[in-house]
């Protein structure tokens, strides 16, 4: 059974999502608890996986990848060897980011960063040549509005 989390849990997950890098003592009083207190927390937060490790957003215009692009792909294969396959050289691509099966038109879609269009005629043609697709539909983004939000907790 999911150990229950309460206002002061939640309050700690906002406060590390807006900030990982809060010492103990100052995440502590953000929330109003004793340093071991906040210690035991987060431990049981981590333990019951709803903290699933902690990491540094990048500003991927500041590495040259100026180009994001959410790629749709629609296939006619549904086996579990197609499938692993697709797994397979989707994530040996490290410029695919996230990667999602939906349900819908498409069967998957993909967030690509890429330098420019050539960069990413190469990712898409290294894609194409190693898997049989249907149908495989581009976006490219023009400005990101809402990018890497904080859950809603």
């Amino acid at each position: 059974m999911e150990k229950k989390f309460d206002h002061i849990d939640r309050a700690l997950l906002r406060a590390l999502q807006r900030d990982a890098r809060l010492s103990q003592r100052e995440l502590a009083d953000a929330v109003g608890l004793s340093q071991n207190a906040c210690w035991r927390r987060l431990k049981a937060l981590h333990e019951s996986g709803l903290i699933e490790g902690h990491t540094v957003r990048l500003n991927p215009q500041r590495l040259g990848l100026n180009l994001t692009v959410f790629v749709m792909v629609r296939t006619r294969h549904h086996s579990k060897d197609w499938l692993q396959a697709f797994r397979n050289e989707v994530v040996a691509i490290p410029n695919i980011i996230d990667f999602y099966r939906i349900a819908g038109d498409y069967d998957y879609m993909l967030k690509v960063v890429a330098e420019d269009m050539n960069a990413f005629d190469g990712i898409y043609q290294r894609l194409i040549e190693k898997v049989d697709l249907d149908t495989v539909t581009s976006y490219m983004t023009m400005e990101a509005i809402a990018d890497a939000r904080d859950l809603p907790i």
